[in-house]
């Protein structure tokens, strides 16, 4: 962990460059020096149907769900929902400038007796850090 999953609704595939916002949350996420580089996950999901607010096809969101590990403190958790935020709002500005657009954020801590995890990436980049 940590897994950062952008959920979006279909209307802002011409309006977002969704793999330049999943390297910018990434660094994001890797500034607070609270994450191994071999467990980060950022990833999108396209909601092809949705159902958003008054119903216009103009309206539009991103749902921002942050996976974590235990061992951060309260202040470390918000320290780094705030900066993801901050970044997503720079890399969206544009789309705040109409009335139809809704951005969202939650952070989840994960009980480690409920998950399981094997990670090849882990050993690999370990090893380079060592060289």
């Amino acid at each position: 962990m940590p897994h950062f999953t952008i959920e979006y609704s279909a209307n802002l595939d011409a309006r977002v460059d969704f793999d330049r916002l999943c390297r910018s949350v990434h660094e994001t996420i890797m500034q607070t020096g609270l994450f191994e580089l071999g467990a980060v996950r950022v990833r999108t999901i396209r909601s092809e149907h949705y159902a958003v607010a008054d119903l216009l096809p103009e309206n539009g969101f991103i749902d921002m769900s942050f996976r974590i590990g235990r061992g951060r403190s309260e202040d470390e958790k918000k320290r780094t929902g705030e900066a993801i935020f901050a970044t997503v709002t720079r890399e969206l500005e544009d789309l705040f400038a109409t009335p139809h657009f809704a951005l969202t954020l939650e952070i989840r801590e994960i009980d480690p007796q409920l998950s399981w995890k094997k990670n090849a990436i882990h050993p690999r980049l370990r090893n380079a850090d060592t060289r």
